[in-house]
This record gives C-alpha cells, sequence and structure tokens, in this order.
C-alpha cells in the first residue's frame, strides 16, 4: 500500500481511513414522518413559483393526500397570503406547530412568526439557511404524504441548504415563455445534477391568454419554447398555465383553494403518480 496522502478523492484503495462522503441531510423530528419532498425552484423572481407550489398543493389534497408547504422564500413569503392565513405560529414549547389551512393543508412559513406581514427579514444567508432548517426539524408535521418546498429564486444560500439539508425526491422548475428561459431551466438544472436530485420536469407560467370573448389563445410574451428547452436539458414540460384573473383575485384574498383548473392535471399525475 503507497504512503496515504489523507486525500481519499484522489486514492483508489479501500482501508480503514478512507471517510464517507459527508451527509448533511437533517432528520426529522420523531412526530413528523413525511414520505415525499418535492422542492419547487426557478433560476429568476417573479416567474410564479410560489403560485405553482400552492397550486400544486391545493391538487394534491383535492386527490386524498396529506400535503404541506414548507415555505423556504423566507425574505419574501407570499404562501400565507394566498391561503388566507393570518393567525401567528402556535408553539409547544421545544416545537412549532404548523398553520393548517381551510381545506387541511399544513404549512409554515416566516411571516407566521413575526409580529408583521410587511415586516422586512433583513438577515445574512447562514442566518436564513438556519430558519429553513429550523422549518424542516423543529416544527411538528405529523404525518405527510407530500411536502412542497416553496424556495427563493436564483441557486444561492437557501437553495442550496434546501438541496443538501432536505431529502428532496425531485424538483420542479417554473419559468415564464421569454427568450432566457433557456438559460433560466439551465441553470436550475445544472444545480440539481451537481446535487443529484432529479429533475421532474418544467412548468411554463404566464404562457398564454384566452380572450373571454372570442375564445382566441394569445401567446403576450410570444412563442413558448418551454418544451424544447425542457427537451434539451433532459426533463420534459409538465404544463403551460395560462393567465387567468379568475386566479388572481381568488389568490389576492386568500381563497387559492377555491380555484378551479385542470392545467395541472397532467403535471400532478407525473409529481403524484
Amino acid at each position: 500500500m503507497a504512503e496515504c496522502t489523507h486525500n481519499c478523492s484522489e486514492c483508489g484503495e479501500n482501508c480503514s481511513s478512507r471517510t464517507a462522503p459527508q451527509d448533511f441531510r437533517v432528520p426529522q423530528n420523531e412526530m413528523s414522518h413525511i414520505k415525499k419532498v418535492i422542492g419547487i425552484v426557478s433560476g429568476k423572481g417573479g416567474v410564479g413559483k410560489s403560485l405553482v407550489s400552492s397550486m400544486l398543493a391545493v391538487e394534491a389534497q383535492r386527490r386524498g393526500l396529506k400535503v404541506a408547504i414548507l415555505d423556504a422564500d423566507v425574505t419574501g413569503p407570499s404562501i400565507p397570503k394566498a391561503f388566507g392565513i393570518t393567525q401567528k405560529a402556535q408553539s409547544t414549547g421545544d416545537y412549532l406547530l404548523p398553520a393548517i389551512t381551510k381545506s387541511g393543508i399544513k404549512l409554515m412559513s416566516v411571516n407566521l412568526l413575526l409580529e408583521e406581514d410587511t415586516q422586512p427579514v433583513v438577515w445574512r444567508g447562514p442566518v436564513i439557511a438556519g430558519v429553513v432548517k429550523q422549518f424542516w426539524n423543529e416544527v411538528i408535521w405529523e404525518d405527510v404524504d407530500y411536502m412542497f418546498v416553496d424556495m427563493p429564486p436564483g441557486t444561492g444560500d437557501v437553495p442550496l441548504t434546501v438541496f443538501q439539508s432536505l431529502p428532496l425526491d425531485g424538483i420542479v422548475i417554473v419559468t415564464s415563455p421569454q427568450e432566457l428561459v433557456g438559460m433560466i431551466v439551465g441553470k436550475a438544472v445544472n444545480m440539481a445534477k451537481l446535487m443529484n436530485i432529479p429533475v421532474l420536469g418544467v412548468v411554463e407560467n404566464m404562457s398564454y391568454f384566452t380572450c373571454p370573448d372570442c375564445g382566441k389563445r394569445h401567446e403576450i410574451f410570444g412563442q413558448s419554447h418551454a418544451e424544447e428547452v425542457a427537451k434539451e436539458y433532459g426533463t420534459k414540460l409538465l404544463a403551460r398555465l395560462p393567465f387567468d384573473p379568475e386566479l388572481a383575485k381568488l389568490t389576492d384574498k386568500g381563497l387559492i383553494e377555491l380555484y378551479e383548473t385542470r392545467a395541472l392535471e397532467s403535471a400532478a399525475e407525473e409529481i403524484l403518480g
């Protein structure tokens, strides 16, 4: 055996000094049993990632599944607003209790901990990352079939923390039909590959608008290239979501659970099975 250099990544010997790859995943607490964890990501802000997270959770709930949303967008939380949740999180002393929506979806967000919803979260990256970990292992989630993790845009501290710390079963990439869509999807796909996380597919939001008078479909941002881009990166286009004033109205009122659509059926079939 050659002299040990203590650099296991460049050594082929199978010796007692070899170190296993470090596992950064944070364990669940004993009162939480979460079966599947799906991350909802985007390469840029403003594409409707939180909206897609909420809609997928509602669709899963309607299918009889036990559902939760972990709002990891700590500096820009919007999940409680979409569901009309105004009460603050309760505590047992050692653990937090998630808020529960009208249809039974459990959720945790930093807005449930702030005195005022408009209070800014002016924290540095490591503190924000720590909050996300606490939402995972210091909340009593109980039995959950599917947890959707609404992540902030980009590939910074929080997405990295979620990818490393939570046992993700896959991610869904949300994008919009603009020219830079290829770059946006590419960044998210490449980060997922780097972290060995499966990419379940792409959801294109704001894809088109259907005129209520004539029924004609208008592609406001131009022709969609999402299917081509998804294929280029070895994944699939799960759904194309339209502009819908009714959805905007219900979301603003905190009534997203009342919204009816078939636009996410194909995505739900792929993600939920």
